[in-house]
C-alpha cells in the first residue's frame, strides 16, 4: 500500500520492543536523515511557514507495562488532512445577495437549486423569482401548475397545453395578474379551481375552452379585469354572462366572437357591456346579431374604436349611419357581411377617423384596386385575424403576452 504523506509515530502500549522490525526501521531512517541534513544549508528554508501550515505534533504518550519495560513498540499512521476554508462560504451569504443570484437562473436551473438544501428551496420560491412564468412547450401541467400559481406568479403563458389537477395547498387567493390558457385541455371543475382563487385578474384568455356557470361566476370576482378573450367559448347561460359583464366593469377590450350564442346570449351582451369598452369582436353570429342590436351597442358604447362583425349576415347598408355615430371608430370587419353590396362601401369615405376596413368575402381581387382607389386614407384587407384582447396577435412569432414578456422560460 503506497502513502500520499510523511508518516507520524504514535505510542503504544509496547513502549521498548528490543529488535522489532518497525523500531529499527525508525532509527536507520533517522540517522539516514541526520547524516543528510549536516550536508544541507537550511538558511533559506521557510520554517515559520512549514510550521504555521503543517498539521501540528501530538505529544508522545508513553505507556509501560511489565512486559515491555526495556522496549518500545511505535505505530505510524497517516496524518489527517484538515480542511480549510479561503474566502466566503454560501451559507454566509445573505438572503438579499442570493436572490439576486438565483434571479440570473433560467427556469430549470433554478427548480435544480431550489433541492440543494431547505434554504435555497425557500430561496428558489420566493416570490420575487416568479412574477412571470412562460410554461409554453411543456405538454403535461399538473402539480406544477399549482405550484407555480402558489409561487406568486404574476404573469402566467401556458396555451395549448394539457392540465390536470392542479393540487392547491391551500386555499389563499392568487396573485396572477395576467394569464394565457388559450386552448388547453383542462376539465371545467379544474378550471373553476383556478379561477375561483383569483381577485386580481387584468388580462384573460380562455379561447377555445369548455366552460361553465360557475366559472363565468367566478370571473365576476375579478373586478379589475381589462382584456378578455372568450373566443369560441360554450357551456355558459346568457344570464351569468350578462352579470359577469355588469361586474367588469373596466372592461376595454372584449372577444366573444364564435361562441356558442343564442340570440338571448346576443342580447345579454348588448344590454350590459360596459360603456368603456374601446374594442369588441362580436364576429360569427351570422342570423343572431340583428340591426336592433346593433343600434343599442352604438348607443351604449359610443367609444368604440375596433368593432368586429363579420359573419354577421343581417347586417345591410343600412348599418353605415348607425356606425357614423362612432366618433372615435379606426378598425372596422364586416367580411362575409354578403348583404352589404361592394357598391356601398364607397360611403366608407363618410368615416373621418376610420383607418383600416376588412371586408374579405365581399369583393373579389379585380375590384380591390377600384376601392382602394375612391378610399386613398383607408387601408382595405390587411388585418385577416382579429387581435382583439387577443394574447398574442397571429402575425407575431415571439413569446410576449399582451405586449409583456415572461422572465422564466421552459426549455424543452
Amino acid at each position: 500500500m503506497s502513502h500520499e504523506g510523511p508518516l507520524q509515530e504514535l505510542p503504544c502500549l509496547n513502549e521498548y520492543l528490543e529488535g522489532s522490525m518497525l523500531s529499527i526501521s525508525q532509527k536507520s531512517k533517522r540517522k539516514k536523515r541526520e547524516r543528510i541534513g549536516d550536508g544541507l544549508d537550511t538558511e533559506n528554508t521557510p520554517h515559520e511557514l512549514i510550521h504555521q501550515w503543517s498539521p501540528p505534533h501530538k505529544q508522545r504518550v508513553v505507556c509501560k507495562g511489565k512486559e515491555n519495560e526495556e522496549n518500545q513498540f511505535v505505530l505510524a499512521r497517516r496524518p489527517r488532512k484538515r480542511r480549510e476554508f479561503s474566502g466566503l462560504s454560501w451559507d454566509t451569504l445573505p438572503d438579499e445577495l442570493l436572490l439576486g443570484i438565483l434571479s440570473c437562473l433560467p427556469l430549470q436551473d433554478l427548480l435544480r437549486m431550489s433541492r440543494v438544501c431547505k434554504r435555497w428551496h425557500r430561496l428558489a420560491f420566493d416570490e420575487s423569482l416568479w412574477h412571470s412564468v412562460d410554461l409554453v412547450g411543456n405538454p403535461q401541467l399538473d402539480q406544477a401548475l399549482g405550484q407555480v400559481l402558489m409561487a406568486g406568479v404574476l404573469r402566467l403563458r401556458c396555451p395549448c397545453t394539457c392540465i390536470g389537477e392542479p393540487h392547491f395547498t391551500h386555499t389563499q387567493h392568487l396573485r396572477v395578474q395576467h394569464m394565457d390558457l388559450s386552448s388547453c385541455t383542462v376539465s371545467s371543475p379544474f378550471l373553476d379551481d383556478i379561477i375561483s382563487r383569483c381577485r386580481r385578474l387584468e388580462n384573460l384568455s380562455l379561447e377555445g375552452l369548455e366552460l361553465s356557470d360557475w366559472i363565468i361566476q367566478s370571473l365576476s370576482q375579478n373586478t379589475e379585469l381589462v382584456r378578455l378573450n372568450l373566443c369560441g367559448c360554450s357551456g355558459f347561460s346568457p344570464d351569468s354572462l350578462g352579470e359577469m359583464l355588469k361586474s367588469c366593469s373596466r372592461l376595454e377590450e372584449l372577444n366573444l366572437s364564435w361562441c356558442d350564442f343564442s340570440t338571448d346570449h346576443v342580447k345579454a351582451v348588448v344590454s350590459n357591456i360596459p360603456s368603456n369598452i374601446t374594442q369588441l369582436n362580436l364576429s360569427g353570429y351570422r342570423q343572431n346579431l340583428t340591426m336592433e342590436d346593433l343600434k343599442d351597442l352604438v348607443e351604449r358604447c359610443p367609444h368604440l374604436v375596433n368593432l368586429d362583425l363579420s359573419d354577421s349576415v343581417l347586417m345591410t347598408t343600412s348599418s353605415f349611419p348607425i356606425l357614423q355615430r362612432l366618433q372615435s371608430l379606426r378598425h372596422l370587419a364586416l367580411s362575409r357581411c354578403y348583404q352589404i353590396h361592394p357598391a356601398a362601401l364607397a360611403d366608407f369615405e363618410k368615416f373621418p377617423e376610420l383607418q383600416t376596413l376588412e371586408v374579405y368575402g365581399l369583393v373579389q381581387d379585380t375590384y380591390l384596386p377600384i376601392l382602394s382607389k375612391s378610399l386613398p386614407r383607408l387601408q382595405i384587407n390587411t388585418r385577416p385575424f382579429s387581435g382583439v384582447a387577443r394574447p398574442t396577435e397571429a402575425t407575431r412569432r415571439d413569446r410576449a403576452m399582451w405586449g409583456m414578456t415572461c422572465r422564466l422560460v421552459f426549455r424543452s
